[in-house]
């Protein structure tokens, strides 16, 4: 698949992805991808997330590849759950899901919804890869090898990269976009 082949909808996770963001600089460098938009970035309302999510997938007009980050990753996953429900069902092409937060942590930030736990453990219903690290502050890397695991996702090990955001260096993440490329490839 190219990318102008499907809709390409980024989706940040708590405090939103900033201009430098890997996300950000991503969505303005390939032409069919935007940001699903949440009204509270920084007091995240799981049902409002997902329904916004839900809300953006419905309204495409190509394949949705889904580009997640933290928990935007979470969001997205739940809205995968129970895409029959929500009339989706074949929507969704792929899904490039870069570091997720575990349950634990998770339950530690205040300011995450608990409705964004548990964490789904049901297969996705499309082709997906799950961009985890070795030291991510918010799941260690067996964790995220469970989630990836549990949702059926192949696991790409990027070594000892944080969180994979502008915290740990990763403003243009150019690895990452060759990951998202070779992924789109095979979809």
């Amino acid at each position: 698949m190219r990318t102008q082949d499907a809709d390409i909808l980024i989706i940040p996770g708590l405090g939103n992805s900033g201009p430098d963001h890997w996300q950000s600089r991503w969505e303005a460098k390939l032409s069919s991808a935007r940001r699903v938009e949440q009204s509270d970035w920084e007091s995240p309302d799981a049902r409002d997330w997902t329904g916004r999510i839900a809300e953006t997938i419905g309204s495409a007009t190509k394949p949705v590849v889904l580009v997640a980050h933290s928990l935007g990753v979470i969001a997205a996953v739940q809205v995968a759950q129970n895409l029959a429900a929500r009339n989706l069902d074949g929507k969704i092409a792929g899904g490039f899901l870069v570091a997720p937060p575990s349950e634990r942590a998770m339950a530690g930030v205040t300011a995450i919804d608990p409705g964004f736990r548990p964490v789904p453990q049901a297969p996705l219903p499309f082709p997906s890869v799950l961009v985890a690290s070795r030291d991510d502050p918010y799941s260690a890397y067996h964790e995220a090898k469970d989630m990836a695991y549990a949702w059926g996702a192949a696991l790409a090990d990027a070594g000892f990269s944080g969180h994979i955001n502008m915290d740990s260096g990763h403003g243009p993440w150019p690895e990452g976009l060759m990951c998202f490329a070779g992924f789109l490839k095979n979809l």
